[in-house]
């Protein structure tokens, strides 16, 4: 407990270190207009990253695989299909493109509608949902990554280039209004998400386990897939998808830090989600001087992390 303590210790002091810097660094004469948009993009990388460290790590749990992340269940591809829709139908110009409201809002009720109806559709027709939902969320992944390509090859060249800002993950644009909403609703999310953490640490056990220990586990099954479908759909909604950012983060949670409590699990993998969030902004800024975005960086690390997970497993099977 106390090595653990000291550990996040010492993740909160790099956090810290990594958001003063990219606060204050070069700032010189501009701080009235640096300084403003600097702490929106930093609460936006922290409200990002903390959202996506506990759906991640809630999600490992009640599937009990560690190599899968919440994306898998198609959240993301239902955000690609949202915004290239408008940009198809409406265009770029359209309302639903430059009133920030409206494009979250749009984004965020499409995303958890769709998790929602495939969670009440599944636990009204299967006992054991769960592995049939992993199953089918690839296959819907897939099918609306395919539509979504289609119709990419049938918009207008401009159009396309326009909807590629909104395809990939950026912190640059953030918008103070739409930051507001996502706090309130993700506030909302850690309130009930921080009452359910010592039931998360006996889920961990398995479900017999779980049962036994008195453990209502489909209704708390059903309640943690909506709390991190919420947690990933606003998270997306506001910054755009970063697929691997959980799968990275998690996992080096669970190697540095080793216990089973998933409040010190989830706190670790936040502060990581922090620390790689805001230092690789940095990074993306002032040495790649915005020539890449930090979703590409992220997602290209986590890939090559995750075929490291998957030779890992596979070895330790044989």
């Amino acid at each position: 407990m106390q090595r653990n303590g000291k550990r996040l210790i010492f993740l909160a002091v790099l956090a810290i270190v990594c958001v003063l810097l990219y606060a204050f660094y070069d700032i010189k004469g501009g701080f009235d207009y640096a300084f403003p948009r600097r702490v929106i993009r930093i609460a936006a990388m922290m409200v990002t990253g903390i959202a996506i460290s506990y759906a991640t790590v809630a999600f490992h749990t009640i599937t009990q695989n560690r190599i899968l992340t919440p994306s898998i269940m198609g959240i993301d591809s239902m955000y690609e299909v949202v915004q290239t829709l408008i940009f198809f139908l409406a265009g770029s110009a359209s309302i639903w493109v430059v009133n920030n409201y409206l494009n979250f809002g749009a984004a965020l009720i499409a995303m958890v509608l769709f998790a929602l109806i495939l969670y009440r559709f599944l636990f009204r027709t299967n006992k054991y949902p769960i592995y049939l939902l992993l199953l089918i969320g690839i296959i819907l992944g897939t099918l609306l990554g395919s539509f979504v390509t289609f119709l990419q090859v049938l918009i207008d060249p401009v159009e396309y280039m326009s909807l590629q800002t909104f395809l990939f993950a950026s912190f640059m644009d953030v918008k103070a209004e739409v930051l507001y909403i996502a706090i309130a609703i993700l506030f909302a999310a850690f309130i009930y998400g921080h009452r359910i953490m010592n039931q998360l640490n006996v889920m961990s056990l398995g479900r017999e386990n779980a049962i036994n220990l008195g453990i209502n586990y489909d209704r708390l099954l059903m309640n943690v897939l909506i709390l991190a479908s919420v947690l990933i759909a606003t998270s997306t909604a506001l910054v755009g998808p970063i697929t691997f950012l959980g799968l990275l983060v998690a996992n080096l949670s669970y190697q540095y830090l080793v216990t089973y409590k998933h409040s010190i699990l989830i706190l670790g993998a936040s502060l990581i989600s922090i620390i790689a969030l805001v230092g690789g902004q940095f990074i993306v800024e002032h040495i790649f001087e915005l020539r890449t975005t930090l979703s590409v960086i992220i997602n290209f690390i986590g890939g090559i992390y995750f075929i490291y997970l998957l030779l890992k497993e596979s070895r330790a099977i044989k």
